[in-house]
């Protein structure tokens, strides 16, 4: 042994590097491959890729068949959890009072960590403060720094599922459904298809759950996007083993105690300060806190928290913060403000990619100057095209028969899908599939690409053709004699980026855990609630 151990040092620098990779690499895949704890890690590597936009990857840590089985899991974990409905009576939300506040009478910000993260925590002593707020122009998200300023709100943080291609998508390709100020603005689906909801009601009860757009108007909500899933209902945790099925990731969650005050939380992710929360991690932190409801919203490259106009949290996005479609901001006089209704009219939405993402453009623009060339990497396992056929010179027909005709065939490129939005995700929509997201199971960030409501994210998750299911106007009252047909869900990204109301479907990738790409929906007719 100690003569072996001689002769390696001998060798030159370049051979002894690459033994000591080897042998890495053999004790590695032995402990991974070999033995039940490394099972279990390359269990929890899969959870985690399932709620990015990278899900179809996790196949490589546990197989395809596998794979599958823990997106199946994560959907139905996440309809599971959304079946019972919520008692509002468990909450009593203090009332308002007429005069100015200041910031620190509205809410309160922490710190807040783990073994393996760091955020921050925001407190909102009245719920009734809390809106929800949309891009100001067609055609791409916004920021929500940009939101908070523009609008001057207090504070303000990422909210529902969007579909995100290649996780270079313009943001403005929601998922699900957007309440604000009583009235949908946006929705991909029928009104008596439910959807995963995160939202608050006009008297500020918090309201996770899946639940129609009839159910949402007799509850009195008036500020809601979509994601999943929900972490507690009723005062009793929804993850009661494991760790949530989802990995680590970024996270965004909302709690609601008792007494009304509401709370936040974010979490950073995929950095060296922080690699993430789990589902169950973030669960206790608010069951910590006294909550009775809580749930997931879009996470991943999503997630951030902005107060008085500042960026607070370090988002894991690749060009800082994100184009989103939706954020829950806080205010001082939520009375005076009004979410833009950018969809209405538009009949066929671009969710972009790396074509037009004005960041990455310039990216390649500035390597192309370098003499660097790069290609980004698709969401998805893409097939090269068939390789035409072969053309021989044409032999002289001496049968005395017509000639047959030929064609030619390609294979065609797949496209893109949440959350996760797993979620995003995933893909779907990510997703947020994503994170991953977008609920997104899947996702962004996304939290996972990044599951969908009638998951993603995942997301989270959302289709590759860059189109997004025509959304609703709104202003037209419910009416229970005649409802549309239900039509196709697209799936929410768990992650980041986008993630929907329907659960994902296994062996897609996409910005949320989506299967395929989901059809687009028919448009509602826009429900106003009370």
């Amino acid at each position: 042994m100690k003569g072996s151990l001689q002769a390696i040092q001998q060798w030159s620098l370049m051979k002894r590097t690459l033994f000591y990779i080897a042998l890495l690499t053999f004790l590695t895949s032995s402990f991974l491959f070999l033995t039940p704890p490394g099972g279990k890690v390359r269990e929890w590597m899969a959870q985690t890729v399932i709620t990015t936009q990278h899900r179809s990857w996790a196949w490589i840590f546990v197989g395809a068949e596998r794979r599958d089985l823990l997106v199946k899991k994560m959907q139905d974990d996440i309809e599971l959890a959304s079946l019972e409905k919520q008692n509002l009576g468990l909450v009593s939300v203090r009332k308002k009072s007429g005069k100015a506040r200041s910031i620190d009478e509205l809410i309160k910000v922490e710190d807040i960590s783990g073994p393996l993260w760091k955020g921050k925590k925001m407190y909102v002593y009245d719920p009734t403060t809390i809106k929800i707020m949309t891009p100001n122009k067609p055609g791409e998200g916004e920021r929500i720094t940009s939101m908070v300023n523009r609008t001057g709100a207090v504070a303000g943080l990422n909210g529902g599922a969007f579909d995100d291609p290649e996780g270079l998508g313009n943001g403005f390709a929601a998922l699900g459904m957007i309440i604000s100020g009583g009235d949908i603005i946006f929705t991909d689906q029928d009104g008596s298809i439910p959807q995963h909801i995160v939202g608050f009601t006009k008297e500020g009860h918090l309201v996770v759950g899946k639940y129609d757009a009839f159910e949402l108007r007799d509850m009195g909500v008036s500020e809601a996007v979509s994601f999943y899933p929900r972490l507690i209902a009723n005062g009793k945790p929804m993850i009661t083993s494991g760790d949530g099925g989802w990995g680590r990731a970024p996270r965004t969650a909302v709690g609601q105690r008792a007494d009304g005050t509401v709370i936040f939380v974010v979490i950073d992710g995929r950095q060296k300060h922080s690699v993430g929360a789990t589902l169950k991690e973030v669960q206790d932190l608010l069951l910590a806190e006294g909550a009775v409801i809580a749930g997931n919203l879009d996470g991943g490259a999503s997630s951030e928290l902005v107060v008085d106009g500042q960026l607070v949290t370090k988002p894991s996005s690749r060009y800082g913060e994100r184009r989103l479609p939706s954020a829950f901001l806080v205010y001082d006089d939520p009375d005076s403000v009004q979410a833009t209704r950018v969809w209405d009219g538009i009949d066929k939405i671009d969710a972009g990619g790396s074509h037009d993402h004005p960041d990455f453009l310039r990216e390649q623009a500035e390597k192309r100057a370098k003499g660097q060339t790069t290609t980004p990497k698709p969401a998805t396992e893409t097939k090269p095209p068939a390789p035409a056929p072969k053309t021989e010179p044409a032999k002289p027909d001496t049968s005395g028969k017509a000639p047959a005709s030929s064609g030619t065939s390609g294979e065609a490129k797949p496209g893109t899908a949440p959350s996760g939005k797993e979620p995003a995700a995933g893909g779907g929509g990510t997703g947020s599939a994503g994170n991953g997201s977008g609920t997104g199971a899947a996702g962004s960030g996304g939290e996972p690409a990044k599951p969908a409501g009638t998951q993603g994210q995942t997301g989270t998750e959302p289709g590759g053709s860059g189109t997004a299911p025509k959304p609703a106007g709104a202003g037209a009252a419910p009416s229970t004699d005649s409802t549309p047909a239900p039509s196709a869900a697209k799936p929410i990204a768990p992650d980041g980026g986008g993630t929907a109301t329907k659960p994902v479907e296994a062996g897609d990738a996409a910005t949320t855990p989506a299967a395929t790409p989901a059809p687009a929906a028919t448009a509602a007719e826009p429900i106003k609630t009370p």
